[in-house]
């Protein structure tokens, strides 16, 4: 019996090895493990939903949709984009007309972004045109044509940078990584208290400033939200605050930090000429009075009024070239030379505002060079600008001080925390 179920187990085995093992020749399957995964449990009906979701943009649908990006390119407008599109110039007209009161299609200016959301056929139907990075125009040519605006989701981000002045306040903020614009933010706050033309060697700084963040990208720059300068040893605070008329700075007292007139009537630059009783002409090669500031400056940079006013003159003069004067109260008058045009709806007769751009910096008239030649009239006789004593702006009011006190003293211990170092970095608030 033992020998019977000793030949039964054999038996067994041998029909066990023909099923499972190949015969002679055969290769042995392998199992690519990679493509094995693991069973998951169905996914919640929110999970479905996201899992399907169409691509939207703009709050626009992309399903069966081509999406084409560009940029605009000089000479080019509304009508010879859209016309390379498959739109008649009917539908464009009547765009344009709708467009009326939301956005001037006159205004869409050459290196800017825009996007088409066109059919499979590349017939379009939306055409999204930024401005600048944070605010957009969509021109919809469906079936009844609309236009209308709208701005991504900005996230504003606060960062600090420091450093210490080698050589201009221009070179060393852009060597520790800041942009122009923030210069220019600085140059315009400390204008009044700060002569950036005769800053010292060792003269530090420390800003805290924002930063607009779109789609994790550099938006834009500032306001600033407070600032200290060491000069010659000296410290020079300016905290920004909002007595309910809008947002200005002040020292830590309290004193405002504007004048009733910018000190920089172009973006912070270098002075090339200052005013003078005695001056060697260098276009006329001879000594004349040059009674006006010179502000060296690229072609074409944008000239600002210092101060709101009436434009008294606004035309060409063989040596003033393209010119503009504005008459700011019965004490004050100010003039801008040498531009190579006089901006848009700049003419006599015409308000401007503190900081509105009246012209471009060129070198027409006697001029060498590109420069603006800025001059400064009170009470009718010229005198320096760079000299002239202003009246400030309003301090901060005695139902304003406590709340103001507590603002300022909090930024200046932020400020003084800050420590020395060329990189930017981002601070939070409170810290």
């Amino acid at each position: 019996m033992r020998k019977l179920f000793w030949l039964a187990g054999l038996v067994l085995i041998s029909l066990l090895a023909f099923h499972f093992y190949p015969g002679e020749g055969e290769e042995i399957p392998m199992v690519n493990t990679s493509l094995i995964e693991e069973v998951q449990p169905p996914p919640d009906s929110t999970q479905a939903e996201e899992a399907t979701a169409p691509a939207v943009i703009y709050g626009i649908n992309l399903t069966r949709r081509l999406v084409i990006e560009n940029k605009v390119k000089p000479n080019e407008n509304l009508s010879s984009i859209l016309s390379n599109y498959q739109v008649p110039f009917q539908e464009i007209d009547q765009l344009a007309r709708k467009a009326e009161g939301v956005f001037d299609v006159r205004k869409i200016n050459a290196h800017r972004n825009y996007k088409l959301i066109c059919t499979e056929d590349s017939v379009a139907q939306f055409m999204i045109y930024e401005p600048n990075k944070i605010d957009y125009v969509v021109f919809d040519l469906n079936d009844s044509v609309n236009v209308y605006k709208g701005s991504k989701a900005v996230d504003t981000v606060e960062t600090a940078i420091t450093g210490t002045i080698t050589t201009s306040l221009y070179e060393a903020m852009i060597e520790d990584g800041a942009s122009p614009q923030l210069v220019d933010y600085v140059a315009d706050i400390f204008g009044w208290q700060l002569d950036f033309t005769r800053l010292q060697k060792g003269d530090r700084y420390k800003i805290i400033y924002q930063q607009q963040m779109v789609e994790g990208e550099l938006a834009e720059v500032g306001p600033v939200i407070g600032a200290e300068f060491i000069h010659e040893e000296n410290p020079f605070y300016a905290v920004r605050f909002n007595q309910g008329n809008g947002p200005d700075y002040f020292d830590e007292k309290g004193h405002s930090l504007r004048k009733a007139f910018l000190k920089y009537p172009v973006k912070f630059t270098r002075i090339s000429s200052r005013y003078s009783g005695k001056r060697f002409h260098p276009v006329l090669k001879r000594y004349r009075s040059h009674l006006g500031t010179d502000y060296a400056a690229p072609r074409g940079t944008p000239i600002r009024a210092a101060g709101d006013g009436i434009v008294t003159e606004a035309r060409y003069h063989k040596g003033n070239g393209n010119y503009v004067k504005i008459r700011h109260n019965a004490t004050y008058t100010t003039q801008y030379l040498h531009m190579s045009r006089i901006g848009k709806g700049v003419k006599s007769g015409a308000k401007v505002t503190q900081g509105q751009t009246i012209g471009y910096v060129g070198s027409t008239g006697l001029a060498n060079g590109p420069h603006l030649c800025y001059r400064f009239w009170k009470n009718g006789k010229q005198v320096d600008a760079m000299k002239v004593s202003l009246p400030p702006s309003e301090p901060i009011t005695m139902e304003n001080k406590t709340s103001y006190d507590s603002v300022m003293i909090d930024m200046i211990d932020r400020l003084h925390q800050i420590e020395a170092q060329k990189d930017i970095y981002p601070v939070l608030a409170g810290e």
